[in-house]
Protein backbone atom coordinates (compact mmCIF):
# COMPACT_ATOMS: atom_id res chain seq x y z
CA UNK A 1 0.00 0.00 0.00
CA UNK A 2 1.31 3.38 -0.95
CA UNK A 3 2.51 5.19 2.31
CA UNK A 4 0.60 8.59 0.88
CA UNK A 5 -2.97 6.93 1.05
CA UNK A 6 -5.65 7.31 3.50
CA UNK A 7 -6.41 4.68 5.87
CA UNK A 8 -9.80 5.04 7.42
CA UNK A 9 -11.04 2.62 10.37
CA UNK A 10 -14.79 2.94 11.40
CA UNK A 11 -14.98 1.70 15.20
CA UNK A 12 -12.31 3.19 18.12
CA UNK A 13 -11.86 0.24 20.60
CA UNK A 14 -8.93 -2.30 21.45
CA UNK A 15 -8.56 -3.73 17.70
CA UNK A 16 -8.63 -0.06 15.90
CA UNK A 17 -5.97 0.83 18.58
CA UNK A 18 -3.48 -2.15 17.74
CA UNK A 19 -4.40 -1.81 14.05
CA UNK A 20 -2.94 2.19 14.09
CA UNK A 21 -0.38 0.79 16.21
CA UNK A 22 0.65 -1.98 13.35
CA UNK A 23 0.08 0.53 11.08
CA UNK A 24 3.05 2.65 12.37
CA UNK A 25 5.38 0.22 13.59
CA UNK A 26 5.33 -1.21 10.01
CA UNK A 27 6.10 1.98 8.52
CA UNK A 28 3.00 3.59 7.08
CA UNK A 29 3.73 7.01 7.83
CA UNK A 30 0.21 8.29 5.26
CA UNK A 31 -2.81 9.40 6.84
CA UNK A 32 -4.31 7.46 9.41
CA UNK A 33 -8.00 8.33 10.23
CA UNK A 34 -10.17 6.75 13.21
CA UNK A 35 -13.98 7.56 13.75
CA UNK A 36 -14.98 6.51 17.63
CA UNK A 37 -18.49 6.79 18.49
CA UNK A 38 -17.59 7.36 21.87
CA UNK A 39 -16.11 10.33 23.79
CA UNK A 40 -13.47 8.27 24.83
CA UNK A 41 -9.89 7.17 23.17
CA UNK A 42 -9.92 3.76 22.75
CA UNK A 43 -9.92 1.69 26.03
CA UNK A 44 -10.30 -2.04 26.96
CA UNK A 45 -13.73 -3.59 27.86
CA UNK A 46 -12.44 -6.61 30.37
CA UNK A 47 -12.42 -3.94 33.17
CA UNK A 48 -15.48 -2.62 32.99
CA UNK A 49 -16.94 -5.95 34.47
CA UNK A 50 -13.62 -6.92 36.89
CA UNK A 51 -11.19 -4.05 38.25
CA UNK A 52 -12.12 -0.57 36.82
CA UNK A 53 -16.27 -2.22 38.06
CA UNK A 54 -14.80 -3.25 41.77
CA UNK A 55 -13.12 -0.32 41.53
CA UNK A 56 -9.53 -1.63 42.18
CA UNK A 57 -8.07 -0.60 39.11
CA UNK A 58 -6.97 2.87 37.96
CA UNK A 59 -8.98 4.33 35.40
CA UNK A 60 -6.07 5.40 33.41
CA UNK A 61 -5.36 1.88 32.61
CA UNK A 62 -8.15 0.83 30.97
CA UNK A 63 -6.86 3.11 28.05
CA UNK A 64 -5.08 1.07 25.05
CA UNK A 65 -2.64 4.00 24.47
CA UNK A 66 -2.23 7.35 26.50
CA UNK A 67 -3.92 9.93 25.44
CA UNK A 68 -1.01 11.76 23.79
CA UNK A 69 0.31 8.45 22.16
CA UNK A 70 -2.46 9.56 19.15
CA UNK A 71 -1.11 12.86 18.23
CA UNK A 72 2.92 11.84 18.69
CA UNK A 73 1.84 9.33 15.68
CA UNK A 74 0.54 11.64 13.70
CA UNK A 75 -3.49 9.37 13.99
CA UNK A 76 -6.44 11.61 13.14
CA UNK A 77 -8.89 10.05 16.01
CA UNK A 78 -12.61 11.79 15.37
CA UNK A 79 -14.33 10.89 18.81
CA UNK A 80 -17.64 11.08 19.31
CA UNK A 81 -18.48 10.41 15.45
CA UNK A 82 -20.69 7.96 14.20
CA UNK A 83 -19.77 6.79 10.36
CA UNK A 84 -23.61 6.68 9.40
CA UNK A 85 -22.86 5.48 5.45
CA UNK A 86 -19.98 3.62 3.42
CA UNK A 87 -19.80 4.11 -0.51
CA UNK A 88 -17.48 1.42 -1.15
CA UNK A 89 -17.50 1.76 -4.51
CA UNK A 90 -15.96 5.59 -4.58
CA UNK A 91 -14.03 5.33 -1.53
CA UNK A 92 -15.59 7.33 1.21
CA UNK A 93 -16.95 6.97 4.42
CA UNK A 94 -19.83 9.43 5.63
CA UNK A 95 -20.30 10.81 9.46
CA UNK A 96 -22.76 13.25 9.17
CA UNK A 97 -21.73 16.20 7.12
CA UNK A 98 -17.91 14.61 6.69
CA UNK A 99 -17.57 12.76 3.77
CA UNK A 100 -13.83 10.82 3.53
CA UNK A 101 -12.42 9.03 1.12
CA UNK A 102 -10.04 6.67 2.03
CA UNK A 103 -7.30 4.00 -0.01
CA UNK A 104 -8.20 0.97 2.81
CA UNK A 105 -11.13 0.40 5.08
CA UNK A 106 -10.72 -1.39 8.49
CA UNK A 107 -14.17 -2.20 9.80
CA UNK A 108 -13.71 -2.83 13.85
CA UNK A 109 -17.17 -1.47 15.04
CA UNK A 110 -17.43 -4.68 17.27
CA UNK A 111 -20.87 -5.48 19.14
CA UNK A 112 -23.56 -4.38 21.02
CA UNK A 113 -25.36 -5.83 23.98
CA UNK A 114 -28.17 -7.46 22.86
CA UNK A 115 -31.25 -5.91 24.32
CA UNK A 116 -34.14 -7.35 26.47
CA UNK A 117 -37.49 -5.53 24.93
CA UNK A 118 -39.26 -7.13 28.11
CA UNK A 119 -36.99 -5.48 30.23
CA UNK A 120 -36.62 -2.06 27.73
CA UNK A 121 -40.01 -1.76 28.06
CA UNK A 122 -40.95 -2.05 31.71
CA UNK A 123 -40.08 1.46 33.03
CA UNK A 124 -38.04 -0.78 35.44
CA UNK A 125 -34.46 0.58 36.23
CA UNK A 126 -32.87 -1.54 33.95
CA UNK A 127 -29.14 -1.70 32.97
CA UNK A 128 -26.60 -3.12 30.28
CA UNK A 129 -22.67 -3.40 30.26
CA UNK A 130 -20.41 -2.58 27.36
CA UNK A 131 -18.99 1.19 28.02
CA UNK A 132 -17.62 3.27 30.57
CA UNK A 133 -20.55 5.12 31.54
CA UNK A 134 -22.11 1.51 31.72
CA UNK A 135 -19.94 0.54 34.41
CA UNK A 136 -19.62 3.97 36.26
CA UNK A 137 -23.65 3.39 36.55
CA UNK A 138 -23.40 -0.02 37.57
CA UNK A 139 -20.66 1.10 40.10
CA UNK A 140 -22.78 3.13 41.77
CA UNK A 141 -25.94 0.99 42.34
CA UNK A 142 -23.88 -2.03 43.80
CA UNK A 143 -23.90 -0.76 47.58
CA UNK A 144 -24.62 -2.55 50.76
CA UNK A 145 -28.22 -4.41 50.78
CA UNK A 146 -28.76 -3.33 46.91
CA UNK A 147 -31.30 -5.99 45.56
CA UNK A 148 -29.78 -6.77 41.74
CA UNK A 149 -31.37 -8.78 39.52
CA UNK A 150 -29.43 -10.43 36.49
CA UNK A 151 -31.06 -11.99 33.35
CA UNK A 152 -27.83 -14.11 32.05
CA UNK A 153 -25.30 -16.20 33.32
CA UNK A 154 -22.67 -15.76 30.90
CA UNK A 155 -19.42 -14.41 31.76
CA UNK A 156 -20.99 -10.60 31.91
CA UNK A 157 -23.13 -12.06 34.07
CA UNK A 158 -21.68 -13.72 36.26
CA UNK A 159 -18.79 -11.28 36.70
CA UNK A 160 -21.17 -8.43 37.18
CA UNK A 161 -23.05 -10.42 39.85
CA UNK A 162 -19.23 -11.52 41.78
CA UNK A 163 -18.76 -7.23 41.60
CA UNK A 164 -22.16 -7.05 43.34
CA UNK A 165 -21.55 -9.61 45.72
CA UNK A 166 -18.51 -7.86 46.83
CA UNK A 167 -19.91 -4.67 47.18
CA UNK A 168 -22.56 -6.02 49.65
CA UNK A 169 -25.89 -6.24 47.02
CA UNK A 170 -28.15 -9.19 47.35
CA UNK A 171 -28.04 -10.49 43.63
CA UNK A 172 -30.02 -12.74 41.91
CA UNK A 173 -29.37 -14.80 38.97
CA UNK A 174 -32.15 -16.15 36.19
CA UNK A 175 -30.63 -18.11 33.79
CA UNK A 176 -32.67 -20.17 30.66
CA UNK A 177 -30.31 -22.90 31.05
CA UNK A 178 -29.97 -25.55 33.61
CA UNK A 179 -25.73 -24.35 34.28
CA UNK A 180 -23.70 -21.20 34.02
CA UNK A 181 -21.65 -21.00 31.33
CA UNK A 182 -23.13 -24.37 29.53
CA UNK A 183 -22.66 -23.43 25.76
CA UNK A 184 -19.05 -22.38 26.39
CA UNK A 185 -17.86 -24.78 29.32
CA UNK A 186 -20.18 -27.36 29.36
CA UNK A 187 -21.60 -29.01 32.80
CA UNK A 188 -18.78 -30.21 34.47
CA UNK A 189 -17.07 -27.26 34.24
CA UNK A 190 -20.51 -24.71 34.37
CA UNK A 191 -21.02 -26.55 37.72
CA UNK A 192 -17.81 -25.02 38.99
CA UNK A 193 -18.95 -21.46 38.54
CA UNK A 194 -22.35 -22.51 40.36
CA UNK A 195 -20.64 -23.94 43.02
CA UNK A 196 -18.59 -20.33 43.34
CA UNK A 197 -21.24 -17.99 42.94
CA UNK A 198 -23.51 -19.80 45.40
CA UNK A 199 -21.05 -20.18 48.40
CA UNK A 200 -20.39 -16.47 47.57
CA UNK A 201 -24.21 -15.58 48.54
CA UNK A 202 -25.73 -15.57 45.19
CA UNK A 203 -29.02 -17.42 44.46
CA UNK A 204 -28.87 -18.88 41.25
CA UNK A 205 -32.55 -19.15 39.40
CA UNK A 206 -31.85 -22.07 36.76
CA UNK A 207 -33.69 -23.64 34.24
CA UNK A 208 -36.45 -21.03 34.22
CA UNK A 209 -37.37 -17.61 32.28
CA UNK A 210 -38.51 -14.56 33.02
CA UNK A 211 -42.41 -13.82 32.19
CA UNK A 212 -42.37 -10.70 33.30
CA UNK A 213 -40.71 -7.36 34.31
CA UNK A 214 -42.69 -4.85 36.09
CA UNK A 215 -41.56 -1.40 37.26
CA UNK A 216 -42.58 0.50 40.08
CA UNK A 217 -41.83 3.21 42.36
CA UNK A 218 -39.59 1.34 44.49
CA UNK A 219 -37.63 -0.68 41.69
CA UNK A 220 -38.78 -3.42 39.68
CA UNK A 221 -40.61 -6.76 39.70
CA UNK A 222 -39.72 -9.92 37.95
CA UNK A 223 -41.18 -12.68 37.57
CA UNK A 224 -40.45 -16.13 36.22
CA UNK A 225 -42.43 -18.08 34.79
CA UNK A 226 -42.03 -20.71 37.78
CA UNK A 227 -44.36 -18.21 39.73
CA UNK A 228 -41.04 -16.66 41.48
CA UNK A 229 -41.02 -13.16 42.46
CA UNK A 230 -38.10 -11.20 42.24
CA UNK A 231 -37.71 -7.82 43.65
CA UNK A 232 -35.26 -5.40 42.02
CA UNK A 233 -33.47 -2.01 42.52
CA UNK A 234 -31.86 -2.64 39.12
CA UNK A 235 -32.00 -5.43 36.73
CA UNK A 236 -28.68 -6.08 34.67
CA UNK A 237 -29.40 -7.68 31.43
CA UNK A 238 -26.44 -9.71 30.16
CA UNK A 239 -27.70 -12.01 27.53
CA UNK A 240 -24.66 -11.79 25.56
CA UNK A 241 -23.80 -9.02 22.15
CA UNK A 242 -24.61 -8.77 18.38
CA UNK A 243 -21.83 -7.90 15.92
CA UNK A 244 -22.44 -4.34 14.93
CA UNK A 245 -22.77 -5.18 11.03
CA UNK A 246 -25.15 -3.02 9.86
CA UNK A 247 -22.95 -0.37 8.14
CA UNK A 248 -21.30 -3.33 6.22
CA UNK A 249 -24.69 -4.88 5.44
CA UNK A 250 -25.81 -1.32 3.94
CA UNK A 251 -22.76 -1.14 2.23
CA UNK A 252 -23.33 -4.40 0.15
CA UNK A 253 -20.11 -6.49 2.20
CA UNK A 254 -21.30 -10.17 2.99
CA UNK A 255 -22.22 -10.94 6.57
CA UNK A 256 -23.63 -13.93 8.30
CA UNK A 257 -22.96 -13.11 12.34
CA UNK A 258 -20.91 -11.03 11.55
CA UNK A 259 -18.45 -9.32 8.49
CA UNK A 260 -17.55 -11.76 6.71
CA UNK A 261 -13.64 -12.20 6.28
CA UNK A 262 -10.59 -14.57 4.80
CA UNK A 263 -7.48 -15.90 6.99
CA UNK A 264 -6.10 -12.10 6.03
CA UNK A 265 -9.37 -10.31 7.32
CA UNK A 266 -10.21 -9.67 4.39
CA UNK A 267 -14.03 -8.87 3.46
CA UNK A 268 -15.76 -9.42 0.24
CA UNK A 269 -14.47 -5.99 -0.98
CA UNK A 270 -10.94 -6.15 -1.25
CA UNK A 271 -9.89 -2.91 0.45
CA UNK A 272 -11.82 -3.38 2.89
CA UNK A 273 -11.06 -5.60 5.95
CA UNK A 274 -12.48 -6.23 9.34
CA UNK A 275 -11.55 -7.59 12.58
CA UNK A 276 -12.30 -7.60 16.49
CA UNK A 277 -15.78 -8.51 17.49
CA UNK A 278 -17.30 -8.09 14.37
CA UNK A 279 -15.52 -10.64 12.53
CA UNK A 280 -16.21 -13.80 11.28
CA UNK A 281 -13.13 -15.02 9.79
CA UNK A 282 -11.97 -17.86 8.40
CA UNK A 283 -9.81 -19.55 10.40
CA UNK A 284 -6.54 -21.63 8.79
CA UNK A 285 -5.97 -23.61 12.47
CA UNK A 286 -9.57 -25.00 13.13
CA UNK A 287 -10.75 -25.27 9.66
CA UNK A 288 -13.78 -23.22 10.01
CA UNK A 289 -15.59 -20.04 10.68
CA UNK A 290 -14.83 -18.15 13.97
CA UNK A 291 -16.09 -15.35 15.42
CA UNK A 292 -14.64 -14.49 19.22
CA UNK A 293 -15.77 -11.29 21.05
CA UNK A 294 -12.53 -11.22 23.65
CA UNK A 295 -10.02 -9.05 24.45
CA UNK A 296 -7.00 -11.07 23.52
CA UNK A 297 -8.43 -11.06 19.80
CA UNK A 298 -9.60 -7.95 19.26
CA UNK A 299 -5.80 -7.02 20.01
CA UNK A 300 -3.92 -9.81 18.17
CA UNK A 301 -6.51 -9.35 15.52
CA UNK A 302 -6.12 -6.07 15.69
CA UNK A 303 -2.60 -5.86 14.92
CA UNK A 304 -2.76 -8.79 12.24
CA UNK A 305 -5.24 -6.72 10.49
CA UNK A 306 -2.61 -3.42 10.47
CA UNK A 307 -0.33 -5.61 8.92
CA UNK A 308 -2.60 -6.87 6.20
CA UNK A 309 -3.68 -3.37 5.50
CA UNK A 310 0.10 -2.73 4.73
CA UNK A 311 -0.08 -5.39 2.15
CA UNK A 312 1.36 -8.37 4.26
CA UNK A 313 1.02 -11.96 3.60
CA UNK A 314 -1.15 -12.40 6.89
CA UNK A 315 -2.65 -15.96 7.78
CA UNK A 316 -4.62 -14.94 11.60
CA UNK A 317 -4.10 -18.15 12.76
CA UNK A 318 -4.11 -17.35 16.90
CA UNK A 319 -6.47 -19.66 18.93
CA UNK A 320 -9.08 -18.09 21.21
CA UNK A 321 -7.96 -17.05 24.41
CA UNK A 322 -10.15 -15.86 27.75
CA UNK A 323 -9.70 -15.34 31.48
CA UNK A 324 -12.15 -14.53 34.00
CA UNK A 325 -11.54 -13.47 37.47
CA UNK A 326 -14.37 -14.12 40.17
CA UNK A 327 -14.51 -13.61 43.70
CA UNK A 328 -10.32 -15.36 44.67
CA UNK A 329 -11.22 -17.63 40.93
CA UNK A 330 -8.74 -16.69 38.35
CA UNK A 331 -9.39 -18.89 35.34
CA UNK A 332 -7.49 -18.94 31.29
CA UNK A 333 -9.11 -21.01 28.25
CA UNK A 334 -7.33 -21.59 25.42
CA UNK A 335 -9.23 -23.49 22.19
CA UNK A 336 -12.34 -23.40 20.62
CA UNK A 337 -15.38 -26.51 21.12
CA UNK A 338 -16.77 -26.42 17.76
CA UNK A 339 -20.44 -26.82 16.97
CA UNK A 340 -20.15 -30.64 17.27
CA UNK A 341 -19.35 -29.83 20.86
CA UNK A 342 -16.98 -32.00 22.76
CA UNK A 343 -17.27 -35.97 23.78
CA UNK A 344 -15.35 -36.02 27.33
CA UNK A 345 -13.78 -33.37 29.67
CA UNK A 346 -10.68 -34.23 31.25
CA UNK A 347 -10.36 -33.03 35.07
CA UNK A 348 -7.26 -32.59 36.20
CA UNK A 349 -6.18 -31.44 40.32
CA UNK A 350 -8.16 -30.02 43.17
CA UNK A 351 -11.69 -29.23 41.06
CA UNK A 352 -13.44 -28.77 44.31
CA UNK A 353 -11.05 -26.42 46.17
CA UNK A 354 -11.09 -24.88 42.52
CA UNK A 355 -7.72 -25.40 41.84
CA UNK A 356 -7.36 -27.34 38.60
CA UNK A 357 -7.03 -27.93 34.74
CA UNK A 358 -9.74 -29.06 32.25
CA UNK A 359 -9.27 -30.57 28.79
CA UNK A 360 -11.81 -30.85 26.26
CA UNK A 361 -11.57 -33.56 23.54
CA UNK A 362 -13.37 -34.35 20.29
CA UNK A 363 -12.89 -37.41 18.32
CA UNK A 364 -9.52 -37.81 19.84
CA UNK A 365 -8.11 -34.82 19.60
CA UNK A 366 -7.78 -32.12 22.31
CA UNK A 367 -9.82 -28.96 21.13
CA UNK A 368 -9.59 -26.56 24.34
CA UNK A 369 -7.94 -26.44 27.50
CA UNK A 370 -7.90 -24.14 30.96
CA UNK A 371 -6.67 -23.76 34.08
CA UNK A 372 -8.60 -21.90 37.21
CA UNK A 373 -6.46 -20.66 39.56
CA UNK A 374 -2.88 -22.78 37.84
CA UNK A 375 -0.77 -19.99 36.27
CA UNK A 376 1.92 -21.80 35.95
CA UNK A 377 -0.41 -24.21 33.55
CA UNK A 378 -1.73 -21.79 30.92
CA UNK A 379 1.85 -22.14 28.75
CA UNK A 380 1.56 -26.13 28.74
CA UNK A 381 -2.10 -25.65 27.95
CA UNK A 382 -1.41 -23.37 24.73
CA UNK A 383 1.10 -25.64 23.56
CA UNK A 384 -1.02 -28.88 23.76
CA UNK A 385 -4.05 -27.86 22.42
CA UNK A 386 -2.33 -25.85 19.88
CA UNK A 387 -0.81 -29.63 18.38
CA UNK A 388 -4.03 -31.10 19.31
CA UNK A 389 -2.49 -34.01 19.81
CA UNK A 390 -2.03 -36.31 23.22
CA UNK A 391 -2.49 -39.08 24.52
CA UNK A 392 -5.74 -39.50 26.36
CA UNK A 393 -5.29 -42.30 28.89
CA UNK A 394 -1.60 -40.35 30.01
CA UNK A 395 -3.80 -36.72 30.28
CA UNK A 396 -5.78 -38.74 32.60
CA UNK A 397 -2.76 -39.22 34.72
CA UNK A 398 -3.32 -36.79 37.65
CA UNK A 399 0.60 -37.69 38.64
CA UNK A 400 2.04 -36.65 35.12
CA UNK A 401 2.85 -33.09 34.93
CA UNK A 402 1.29 -31.28 32.52
CA UNK A 403 5.16 -29.59 31.04
CA UNK A 404 5.86 -33.16 30.34
CA UNK A 405 2.41 -33.89 28.47
CA UNK A 406 3.45 -30.76 26.77
CA UNK A 407 6.87 -31.60 25.89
Amino acid sequence: MSSSGTVVIVGAGLAAAHAVAALREGGYDGHVLVYGSEPHHPYERPPLSKGYLLGTTDPAAVFAHPASWYDEHDVDLRLGSTVTALDLASHHVMAGSDRQRFDKLLLATGAQPRRLPMADDSGAPVAYLRTIENSDRLRSAFTSGARVVIIGAGWIGLEVAAAARLAGAEVDVVETLEQPLLRVLGAEVGQVFADLHRDHGVTLRLGVQVSQIRGDANGADVLLADGTRLEADLVVVGIGVNPDVELARTAGLAVDDGVLVDASLRTSHPDVFAAGDVANAEHPRLGRRVRVEHWDNAIRQGAAAGRSLLGEDVAYDRLPYFFTDQYDLGMEYVGHVGPEGYDEVILRGDVPGRVFTAFWVSKGRLVAGMHAGDWDAIGPIRTMVTSGVVDLDTLRDPGIPLAELAG
